[in-house]
């Protein structure tokens, strides 16, 4: 019984990261989709677009990643919120990569539903969410 008493010592602090990482998560949706220039869930809900989709899904997957490294290296909740922020530029910046740097019609190109884009920019997010995580671990 002391294990388990140990082991739910946490749950609070679990249920609190975690419910701060889902808000997080929505809040990273709504920014990114505000940010960039074409309309991520229209395509991939109304036009079944694969480009959309693996570009918004990498840049999800990219955020979460650094996101799960903010949990778990923050010494408290402002530390893992400002964290969170930085996770959040640092896909925006990834994007800005992408779209001023390497592929100036990447949005075109996603919209036109070209998958090698949305791959380039899901691989490009996923890339700088594993730098990032990487570079919080202080």
């Amino acid at each position: 019984m002391d294990i388990v008493t140990a082991s739910l010592s946490g749950l609070f602090d679990f249920a609190v990261y975690f419910t701060l990482s889902l808000a997080a998560l929505l809040a990273f949706k709504l920014i990114y989709t505000r940010i960039t220039p074409h309309d991520e869930w229209y395509l991939i809900k109304e036009k079944q677009n694969t480009a959309a989709a693996w570009a918004f899904g990498g840049a999800i997957l990219g955020f979460s990643i650094a996101l799960a490294s903010a949990a778990s290296n923050s010494v408290g909740l402002a530390d893992f919120i400002i964290w969170a922020i930085v996770a959040l530029i640092a896909q925006l910046i990834a994007f800005a990569i992408i779209r001023f740097g390497f592929m100036p019609r990447i949005v075109e190109r996603i919209e036109q539903d070209e998958a090698p884009a949305g791959i380039m920019l899901c691989l490009t997010s996923v890339s700088i969410g594993i730098l990032n995580a990487a570079c919080m671990t202080y």
